[in-house]
């Protein structure tokens, strides 16, 4: 893109970006597209400076004088209000205020050395800023960086954090989507805490929601209503406009903050909300043009790339030669739906095509998804595609995320909704699985407090906001046939709602049974060769009883393990005619290596597995055994 000098004209050094306000020699220089309007003039600090057309419809021209710190906006046409930048890089009083002009080369970075992050290996911990901390901000989130190493975390996905509405938010309504929100400190702060992430050897992702904007402060219709299409629907506001008419530009513009989250603030990769609604008929798709471009931002370091995709389209992991989109991962619904069916007993609204089944934990392991095609009672529809042949490591596996618990009438943890013991088990089994594993933050030591939905608004939208919610959650017959828990549903706009969310670190030590378990858990999948092998065929099942089921890790010269997982009663067995239960032929049986009902986890203690008499494997566990070697 060309960039435009001191004078207004063009210059032939390239801008960092196609839009927005850099700092130049001598100045600031603007660029916005605008292809509808007739003048645009940027105000900067109360003066109006009138800005050149170029081909394409954008405008630019430069300030002299101007530098970072600098308040403005821009005058489109004869309109009375002044408009914050499409591209702003901070928006101090909010996305109703002025943009303020931000050096972003002022940061002094220190990881100069960080290689990046591949796929393999990673254990993820989707963190909210607000709610994370007490004070819920970027600074205060760096002194937690710590806790984090020492359980085991690799990668921070960091929920959405693109300027949005309110005093409070997911943030999955932003409308300034290059501005870093105010109310997690300034664009800095953002910068220091990835900063200090890659210092301990963790890297950091950024959540980003390209299928819409929220619907308070959205400004981009003003500057073109191109921006947006009618041809496609999404549950949330009016689609991208990726295919119609002006979408190269509109392409251009959301290529471009893919490339700024990646290449300005050196975050590791990007989760993509909702790929199901990001619609695009070229003959490109936008998703494989995003993860192209994210990788050329990122130079010389790797960077991972998500997408959570409700339809569970496998064609976003597979690479583009192969006709795929090229992205890394996808979230495994699948898994959580079984687990909490297993959990709780109930098979509830999008939950009823589970039965939280051993079978279905053996074929969630060996397969990732357990909907790659077949009828889905639900929906009415087939769902999913075929995905025997992808890696496990391509699907993020949980027990917990940012919606599931929301989705609870009272936005319980896992925890509150499950015997302690079985919650210890299939916390070892999801930990222990050659796919991704994903906390959700204070999952890792059982916090008690709710995650609830919570979003900042004006009274009426506001009152739209809480209805739809209410709306939502009545899709689960507990809720929507039972008047009294509609009426204590937690109001998102609540400013109560948000603060109930936050964790209570104190827990942190009077939950130590729980940190340890999980703190355990990972060292065992980073340190046992069996479990840390993320290959298709690392590992073979089957069923033992109504609940109970064995996995098979497949090691190198015997160095099998057995996880034997057990949701119902004890299971007592004079034998078991099963020859996954066999030890490899250099071993003389099989010895407990972990048991989640160890009493340091909360455990009742373990019993020996293997006696004269058969079988014994304790109810509500996961046990670990390796080979007795004489």
């Amino acid at each position: 893109m060309p960039r435009v000098d001191e004078g207004g004209g063009l210059a032939s050094s390239p801008r960092r970006m196609p839009v927005g306000a850099e700092p130049v020699r001598g100045g600031v220089s603007f660029r916005v597209w605008a292809p509808k309007r007739g003048r645009v003039a940027v105000e900067i600090d109360g003066r109006r400076h009138d800005l050149v057309r170029e081909e394409g419809g954008y405008f630019s021209g430069t300030v002299p004088g101007a530098g970072p710190g600098a308040r403005y906006g821009f005058r489109l046409d004869d309109d009375e209000r002044l408009y914050p930048d499409p591209a702003s890089r901070f928006q101090p009083e909010g996305p109703h205020g002025p943009s303020e002009v931000v050096d972003p080369d002022a940061f002094r970075w220190t990881d100069a050395g960080w290689p990046g992050i591949r796929l393999d290996g990673q254990v993820v911990y989707e963190m909210h800023v607000g709610t994370f901390t007490p004070e819920g901000t970027w600074r205060a989130a760096i002194e937690k960086l710590p806790h984090l190493k020492e359980l085991g975390v690799t990668v921070v996905e960091m929920m959405p954090v693109a300027e949005f509405p309110g005093r409070f938010g997911w943030g999955y309504d932003g409308v300034d989507l290059f501005a870093p929100t105010r109310l997690y400190g300034r664009p800095e702060d953002l910068k220091a805490f990835i900063d200090a992430a890659h210092r301990i050897g963790i890297g950091v992702i950024h959540d980003v929601v390209y299928n819409h904007l929220g619907p308070d402060g959205n400004y981009l219709a003003c500057f073109s209503p191109t921006y947006f299409s009618d041809r496609y629907e999404t549950e949330w506001g009016d689609a991208i406009n990726f295919d119609g008419p002006d979408s190269a530009e509109v392409r251009t513009f959301f290529l471009a903050n893919a490339a700024y989250w990646i290449g300005e603030f050196h975050f590791d990769g990007l989760r993509l909300d909702a790929t199901q609604s990001i619609f695009d008929s070229s003959p490109v798709h936008i998703l494989r043009e995003i993860a192209e471009t994210s990788r050329r931002a990122a130079g010389p370091r790797s960077i991972i790339l998500i997408g959570e995709n409700e339809p569970q389209e496998t064609r976003l992991v597979r690479p583009v030669e192969a006709g795929g989109y090229g992205l890394d991962a996808l979230w495994n619904d699948d898994l959580h739906h079984s687990a909490m069916v297993a959990l709780t007993g109930r098979a509830e609204a999008y939950y009823e095509d589970h039965d939280g089944s051993p079978q279905e934990f053996i074929s969630a392991a060996k397969y990732g998804y357990l909907f790659q095609g077949q009828f889905y009672f639900h929906q009415g529809k087939n769902r999913g595609t075929p995905g025997l042949d992808l890696p496990p490591a391509a699907f993020v596996n949980f027990l917990q995320n940012h919606d599931q618990i929301a989705n609870s009438a009272a936005g319980l943890r896992l925890q509150a909704l499950s015997h302690p013991g079985q919650a210890r088990a299939l916390t070892a089994l999801t930990l222990l699985l050659p796919g991704t594993p994903m906390l959700f933050q204070g999952q890792e030591f059982w916090a008690s407090t709710p995650f609830f939905y919570f979003a900042d608004h004006e009274q009426e939208l506001a009152r739209l906001v809480r209805d739809g919610r209410i709306e939502f959650v009545a899709q689960f017959p507990s809720v929507g046939e039972d008047a009294e828990t509609r009426a204590r549903l937690a109001d998102p706009g609540s400013e109560e709602t948000f603060r109930r969310s936050k964790l209570d670190w104190s827990e942190a030590a009077s939950h130590a049974g729980a940190l340890a378990l999980h703190r355990d858990l990972i060292a065992l999948r980073r340190t046992e060769p069996a479990l840390a092998r993320q290959e298709r065929g690392a590992l073979d099942g089957a069923v033992l009883g109504e609940r109970a089921f064995v996995l098979r890790f497949l090691g190198a010269g015997g160095g099998d393990r057995l996880l034997l997982v057990n949701l119902g009663p004890d299971l007592v067995r004079r034998s078991i005619a099963e020859p996954l239960l066999a030890p490899p032929p250099a071993a003389s049986g099989w010895a407990l290596r972990f048991s989640t009902e160890n009493p340091r986890y909360g455990g009742q203690g373990t019993p020996k597995i293997i006696t004269d008499c058969g079988w014994r494997i304790p109810a509500h566990s996961s046990v670990l055994l390796a080979p007795a070697l004489d």
